[in-house]
C-alpha cells in the first residue's frame, strides 16, 4: 500500500500568505498542515509516500518537510509542471505508484486523527476498485458531490455542481486500486481544463466496477481559506494539546489552561490562557495570550494583547493596545500600532510585511 498526498497548487485562496510560500505549509498548531496527513498515513501503517509538488513552491516543501525521515517515512517527491486536475496527478505519479493499491491525500486537508486507519482496514479488507469518503456540508456547490441510493450505493459523482443532486461532500482522503489509471485514460478535461477524480470516479462506476462510499463521522477541514485555518487551529488545541512549559516565565506572570511554552522562549509579566501553543526562542512582554492561539518560533510580542489567532515565525508585534482577533499574521512581519484604534483588530497579513498605523 502506497500513499500519495497532494501538495501543489497556487493557494490563492489563502493569499496574501501564500504568495511567498505553499500553502500546505502554513502551520496548525505550529505544525504544517502537510504534516498532519504525513503522520496519519505512518500511523495507519503506511510508510511508503509520494507528495506532488509544484515548480514554484516545491522546494520548499521539499526542504521543509526533508526524506521522510523525520516521520518514520520515506518520502518519493513528484512534480506535476501544471495544475491540471487531481487526476491528472495521478497520472503523474505513476511511476511512483505502478500497480500498488493507494489512498490520495489532500495536503491541505485535515480529518480527525486517527479516522484514516479505519478507513483503510474497510478498503484492505473489502478490496473494492475505489472507496470515497463523503461528509454532509452546508454549500456542496463548492465541493465534488455524491448521489447515494438508499443502500449507500454511488450513482452519480459531480464536480461543484451548480444544482447538487445531495449534500454529501467528496472528503478530500481516496482509495483506489489500479484500474483508476485506466479510468483517467477514458475521461477528458472537464470546462475548468482539469482531469476531474470525480469523472474517473464516475468512469469506474459507469463500468459497473465496486465503488464504495462511507460517511466521515469525525471532523474534516479544508485549510484553504483564513476562517478555516483558524478553526484547523482551535480544533486542534481543544482535542490534542498537552501541557508543556519549557521556556522561562517570570514571577508577574500567569500561565492558565493547556499551554506550551518551547525551549529559549522569555515571558515576562504576561497573561497567558490556554489551550495556547508558544514556539521556541520567542519573547513575549506584557501580554495576553488568550486561548485558541498559536505562536511558532522566534516570534517577539511586545504590549500585545492576541486571541484565537495564528502568528507565524519570526514575526515582531509592538504596542497593540486593544485585542488583535480572528487573525493570521505572516512570517517575518512586522506590526506596529498606535492608541485609540478600535476595540479588536482582526487582519491576513503576508511573509515579509511591515505595517504601521497611526
Amino acid at each position: 500500500m502506497k500513499a500519495l498526498i497532494l501538495s501543489g497548487g497556487k493557494g490563492t485562496r489563502l493569499r496574501p500568505l501564500t504568495y511567498s510560500g505553499a500553502k500546505q505549509l502554513v502551520p496548525v498548531a505550529n505544525k504544517p498542515v502537510l504534516w498532519y496527513g504525513i503522520e496519519e498515513m505512518v500511523a495507519a501503517g503506511i510508510t511508503d509516500i509520494g507528495i506532488i509538488i509544484s515548480p514554484e513552491t516545491g522546494a520548499e516543501v521539499q526542504g521543509k518537510t526533508g526524506n521522510g525521515e523525520y516521520f518514520g517515512a520515506n518520502i518519493t517527491y513528484i512534480i506535476q509542471d501544471q495544475p491540471l486536475g487531481l487526476a491528472h496527478a495521478v497520472q503523474v505519479a505513476r511511476p511512483f505508484l505502478k500497480d500498488s493499491p493507494f489512498v490520495m491525500y489532500l495536503g491541505d486537508n485535515l480529518i480527525q486523527l486517527g479516522e484514516l486507519r479505519y478507513f483503510l482496514q474497510q478498503f484492505s479488507q473489502q478490496q473494492p476498485d475505489a472507496l470515497i469518503l463523503l461528509r454532509s456540508v452546508a454549500n456542496p456547490s463548492a465541493f465534488g458531490v455524491a448521489q447515494v441510493d438508499e443502500t449507500g450505493r454511488v450513482l452519480q459523482l459531480i464536480e461543484k455542481p451548480k444544482v447538487p443532486p445531495s449534500n454529501l461532500a467528496l472528503v478530500g482522503v481516496y482509495f483506489f486500486s489500479h484500474l483508476i489509471f485506466d479510468a483517467i485514460a477514458n475521461i477528458q478535461p472537464s470546462s475548468r481544463s482539469e482531469l476531474e477524480i470525480t469523472d474517473a470516479i464516475q468512469y469506474l462506476i459507469n463500468q459497473e466496477k465496486q465503488v464504495l462510499a462511507y460517511n466521515l463521522q469525525g471532523w474534516w477541514l479544508d485549510t484553504g481559506k483564513k476562517d478555516d485555518l483558524l478553526e484547523a487551529n482551535r480544533l486542534i488545541l481543544d482535542t490534542y494539546l498537552t501541557v508543556s512549559v519549557v521556556g522561562e516565565i517570570d514571577s508577574k506572570s500567569q500561565i492558565i489552561g493547556r499551554v506550551q511554552i518551547g525551549a529559549k522562549s522569555k515571558v515576562i509579566n504576561c497573561t497567558i490562557r490556554g489551550p495556547v501553543v508558544i514556539g521556541s526562542n520567542c519573547h513575549l512582554e506584557n501580554c495576553f495570550i488568550g486561548p485558541y492561539s498559536s505562536i511558532a518560533n522566534n516570534v517577539t510580542l511586545i504590549d500585545t494583547d492576541l486571541e484565537h489567532s495564528v502568528i507565524l515565525e519570526s514575526a515582531k508585534i509592538s504596542g497593540i493596545h486593544q485585542r488583535i482577533i480572528d487573525s493570521v499574521i505572516g512570517q517575518r512581519a512586522q506590526l506596529v500600532l498606535a492608541p485609540r484604534r478600535p476595540k479588536a483588530l482582526r487582519f491576513l497579513i503576508g511573509d515579509d510585511c511591515q505595517i504601521e498605523l497611526t
